[in-house]
């Protein structure tokens, strides 16, 4: 039995009152000034964007966004849970899990985890953060009502909810199951609740958010403002708004970098738009325009002018938009630069209920887990059947020399002891998320692995490549960073250093991939553990549960 319930302490040490623990000590999330230090650290010409800080101060559900879900899973209530250990503790707390544990450091915020021999079980994955908010906007822009089930519990889709609220879309929660949400469709473009005024939406870093509103809002009518925190603030947006404005639209970023924050002046379009968009730095401006499109009173066709990175995203946009009585037309090859027409009479149409699919991003974190390890795992909600490209990573796995059993909703992992994990070599621009996982797969090979076409990773929730090759350095890797890919090598004898200290930039991914190094028999001290919440609150649990 777990003795602590590690996401209902991190998940409540946002709160900006310490998170009061039996033994007597206190966890709190650092400030924002600290996380926008952090950020800076790893992107030293980055500004500190107090202006974001400040209107992020005017939004308690920023400070506090972390406790619902504590609270929700009955973790103690008003941000205090209680902490049960068999040893008396006064400044740091222990979580034991089969033969490892989880050492909880209030203090310095960091949660250690020692070292795990073997991952072995069955996980079953949250809610996909990609389909969850594009389920949410489509239920929204749809004729009906729609029920979205396995929503993904994250900040990512916290922020998309409180964005609709704002938007006045009616939002109904289930009061038994906080996966489960009914939405009231528009039947149409989304105007604005005070068309006199301009309506500020913060959307934390939030990119599945912030991209997805800012093209659906140019197409009704009102004036906008979307914003979010400082890193939200680096994050380019403008092959986006070029291709908002190519449609005809009122939109723009405020400063002169091609980021947040964005303002519109919609007015109602109409009439055939084409736009030519470059697809090289994110298949979700592409994906974006494709989902506001058929709001629009015409044809529209939006075209590739150089390459598409990350298709399968692109694939799982229209797959789902089709889901919603949309058809999109494909003209060209998705692997060159590809032409998208949707026709003028394609309106969207509630399918009544939708189920989101499992995080395939999340399932990396496991199947790596049981490769490393040689231990055997099945994660329940993607399989053959997904639409999401992440689904790849699995065979990724094997090529290092896994042994990869399919299903239609699961992938099962594990290796034979006596085979050693190979360094491979291999294009992810099709899976730039999972590839992440990949990095720290690295160090327990035999031999290199470059990690090729992952330009995204610049792009990220933080600048992801010189973060990984920062932390697998630390590890005891050695890793030759290129503008687009990477090459690591692994330590000598795949010996990781101990007690390594990671930090994660405030980067949900670089916390759950880089605690997979404990594999390697050593401490690994995360810092800021808690910035998992982005997209999944429970990690930590979860892998103890099936780590010995």
């Amino acid at each position: 039995m777990r003795t602590l319930a590690v996401a209902a302490l991190l998940a409540a040490s946002s709160s900006s009152s310490p998170l009061l623990l039996a033994d007597g000590f206190s966890f709190t999330r650092p400030s924002a000034a600290t996380v926008d230090h952090r950020r800076r650290h790893c992107h030293p010409d980055a500004p500190s964007s107090s202006s974001s800080l400040q209107m992020a101060s005017k939004h308690k559900s920023k400070v506090a966004s972390r406790t619902i879900w504590a609270e929700s899973r009955g973790f103690g209530s008003a941000g205090t849970t209680t902490l049960s250990s068999s040893s008396s503790v006064t400044s740091s707390a222990s979580s034991s899990s089969g033969g490892m544990t989880f050492e909880i450091d209030s203090t310095q915020n960091q949660l250690t985890v020692t070292p795990i021999t073997s991952l072995d079980g069955i996980v079953t994955l949250p809610g996909s953060k990609s389909l969850s908010n594009r389920c949410l906007l489509l239920a929204a822009l749809s004729e009906g009502t729609t029920r979205v089930e396995n929503l993904l519990e994250s900040d990512d889709i916290r922020y998309m909810l409180e964005a609709l609220d704002t938007l006045h879309v009616h939002v109904e929660r289930d009061a038994n199951d906080p996966t489960c949400v009914t939405v009231t469709g528009q039947a149409g473009p989304i105007h604005s609740p005070t068309p006199d005024t301009s309506l500020e939406l913060f959307l934390g870093n939030a990119g599945t958010a912030m991209r997805p509103l800012a093209a659906a809002l140019c197409m009704g009518n009102g004036k906008f403002v979307l914003d979010g925190v400082p890193r939200m603030r680096e994050r380019p947006i403008a092959d986006l708004i070029d291709g908002l404005q190519q449609l005809g639209a009122d939109v723009t970023c405020v400063e002169s970098t091609g980021c947040p924050p964005v303002t519109i002046s919609a007015q109602k379009l109409d009439g055939d738009k084409k736009a030519s968009i470059s697809g090289k730095m994110s298949s979700q401006f592409l994906s974006s325009l494709l989902m506001a499109s058929p709001l629009i009173d015409g044809e529209v066709t939006i075209s590739i002018k150089d390459e598409l990175i990350s298709a399968p995203y692109v694939s799982l946009t229209i797959g789902l938009m089709k889901k919603f009585g949309v058809n999109v037309r494909i003209e060209g090859d998705m692997s060159g630069t590809p032409s998208f027409i949707i026709g003028a009479t394609e309106k969207y149409t509630s399918p009544n209920s939708i189920l989101v699919e499992g995080d395939a991003s999340s399932a990396s974190y496991f199947l790596a887990g049981a490769a490393i390890t040689g231990g055997t795992v099945t994660v329940r909600g993607c399989g053959s059947d997904s639409v999401q490209g992440d689904v790849a990573f699995a065979n990724v796995m094997e090529q290092m020399g896994a042994t990869v059993t399919w299903a239609p909703e699961s992938i099962t992992i594990t290796r034979d002891p006596t085979v050693r994990l190979q360094g491979v070599d291999v294009d992810c621009g099709k899976i730039p998320d999972a590839a992440m996982t990949l990095a720290v797969a690295a160090l327990f090979a035999e031999g290199p692995t470059t990690i090729r076409n992952v330009y995204s990773w610049r792009l990220k929730e933080t600048e992801r490549m010189k973060a990984i090759v920062a932390e697998c350095t630390k590890l005891g890797g050695t890793v030759e960073e290129y503008t687009d890919y990477c090459v690591i090598h692994p330590p000598k004898d795949n010996v990781l250093n101990d007690n390594v200290l990671i930090e994660t930039y405030d980067d949900h991914r670089m916390a759950m991939t880089f605690a997979l190094a404990a594999c390697g028999g050593v401490n690994v001290r995360i810092h800021d553990p808690g910035c998992t919440a982005k997209t999944f609150p429970t990690y930590f649990d979860v892998l103890g549960s099936i780590a010995s």
